[in-house]
C-alpha cells in the first residue's frame, strides 16, 4: 500500500507520454507517411480538417498544451471529432512531402514555412492548390501555448470556416464574443 502511494505521488498528475523523439504523444495524433496532400485527402475523406502541429523536444509550452489544454474534455472531444492531426518535429529529419510536392525534412519544411515557435498549430483548408506550400495555404496559424477556451475557440472558428464569412468577425472578434458569452465573461 505504501509503495502504491509513493508511486502515485512520484508521477506528475498531468503526465503525458513522450515518444522516442522526445515529443508528446496523444492517441488522436495520426501516424502517416507525412505526404501532406495525402493527409489532406484522408482528412477530407473522414470529414475532418487537417491540423499540422509543430513541436520540439523539451518545449515547456508544448508540455503546457499537452498537460493543461489538450486534455480538457471539451478540447479533447472537439479535436477527436473534427481534426486529423499530424505532428511535425521542428528539428526532425523525417522526410515529408509538402503540399506543393517538395520532399524535404521536417526541419527544412518548418524552416521554409518560417515557423519559429513551438508549439505552432497550422490549419489547412479542405483544398490546397498544388503550387502552394502548407504555410501559404494555411487558413490560420496559432503559435504558442493557450488556455483551453482560446484553443477551443480557434479550433471552432477554423472548423466552422468562420474565416470565410464576410461579417467582419475575424478570430479576435469571434474570440472576444465567445469570452463574453462563456461563463459570464470568464476568459478560460
Amino acid at each position: 500500500m505504501a509503495v502504491a502511494a509513493t508511486v502515485a505521488l512520484a508521477a506528475p498528475s498531468g503526465a503525458v507520454e513522450l515518444g522516442d523523439d522526445g515529443l508528446h504523444k496523444t492517441d488522436w495524433m495520426r501516424d502517416t507517411f507525412k505526404d501532406l496532400q495525402e493527409d489532406l485527402a484522408e482528412a477530407n475523406a473522414e470529414g475532418k480538417r487537417l491540423l499540422l502541429m509543430v513541436e520540439q523536444r523539451g518545449c515547456v509550452y508544448c508540455t503546457k498544451m499537452h498537460e493543461e489544454t489538450f486534455p480538457h474534455p471539451d478540447v479533447d472531444a472537439y479535436i477527436r471529432e473534427n481534426y486529423f492531426v499530424v505532428q511535425l518535429n521542428l528539428h526532425g529529419d523525417i522526410e515529408i512531402v509538402d503540399t506543393d510536392g517538395e520532399a524535404l525534412s521536417e526541419k527544412d519544411a518548418v524552416g521554409k514555412w518560417r515557423v519559429l515557435f513551438t508549439p505552432t498549430l497550422m490549419f489547412l483548408p479542405e483544398e490546397v492548390p498544388e503550387d502552394q506550400n502548407a504555410a501559404e495555404a494555411a487558413v490560420a496559424v496559432m503559435p504558442g501555448a493557450f488556455a483551453p477556451g482560446t484553443t477551443l475557440d480557434m479550433l471552432t472558428w477554423v472548423n466552422e470556416e468562420r474565416y470565410l464569412l464576410e461579417n467582419g468577425e475575424d478570430f479576435q472578434r469571434y474570440h472576444a464574443r465567445m469570452i463574453r458569452e462563456r461563463d459570464n465573461g470568464r476568459t478560460d
